[in-house]
């Protein structure tokens, strides 16, 4: 699973051998400059999601329920969640699972599929003393097993597992018959989750340590960017086949 957050990523990913779109949260962060993810709204996810999926018409994409959308009740949860669906939403993926019991099978049952988050939630930064590993404390990490098996019991068709030991995703994953989609988890989930633009080493400035870079997407951007305003300067810029008569 990658992430996109427009059409013309979104159609490079369906392209490629990926298989599944998630439009972030993140994008408050990655395309909007915002501090945090807590920044996101309905809108915002909105509209990128209606962006991804007229990209990638045929490819699940699974969209993020904002900060605190899924605090303010079973009906604006659910009319939250219809949002992001009619925008183009495959399923929606939810944060957390306390105080969220009754509102995941809620959207299940009226027809909207829900995919969890465990451990690291970045809707909770605050609360959880920053973006830092989770599970690591025996009573941590049986919280943790103990809160993907209630997701999956609540009928969530998968979990994302974000920062945690590799052997508790393991363990947890072996224990679960749905899906676990790791991000800084190790190697043993059902799959793998990456930032788009960390895939493709777009920002110089933040390289996180659980993410790979595939391209080094910031040299290559910024070569091409200088090569232009160089050919430009010493007008060789448009060129003579580059010319319309």
């Amino acid at each position: 699973m990658v992430t996109a957050y427009d059409a013309l990523m979104a159609r490079i990913v369906a392209a490629s051998q990926a298989d599944a779109i998630l439009v972030g949260d993140s994008a408050a962060m990655v395309v909007h400059g915002l501090p945090s993810t807590v920044h996101a709204t309905i809108e915002m996810m909105c509209t990128h999601t209606a962006a991804v999926r007229r990209g990638a018409p045929e490819t699940v994409v699974i969209a993020d329920m904002p900060f605190l959308s899924v605090r303010r009740g079973t009906q604006a949860a659910v009319e939250a969640a219809g949002a992001l669906m009619q925008a183009g939403a495959t399923a929606v993926k939810i944060e957390g699972v306390t105080g969220h019991e009754d509102v995941i099978p809620h959207l299940i049952g009226s027809g909207i599929p829900v995919m969890g988050h465990l451990g690291l939630t970045p809707q909770s930064v605050n609360q959880l003393g920053g973006y830092r590993l989770q599970g690591r404390s025996p009573a941590e990490a049986e919280r943790f097993r103990a809160e993907a098996r209630r997701v999956e019991e609540l009928g969530a068709f998968a979990v994302v597992f974000e920062c945690v030991p590799a052997a508790l995703a393991k363990q947890t994953t072996d224990e679960l018959t749905i899906a676990t989609i790791g991000i800084g988890a190790g190697p043993d989930t059902s799959g793998q989750v990456l930032v788009l633009t960390d895939l493709l080493g777009l920002d110089a400035t933040f390289r996180p340590r659980f993410a790979r870079s595939y391209l080094d997407g910031h040299e290559a951007v910024l070569g091409a960017l200088n090569q232009f305003a160089g050919d430009v300067r010493a007008a060789r810029f448009p060129a003579r086949a580059e010319v319309i008569a």
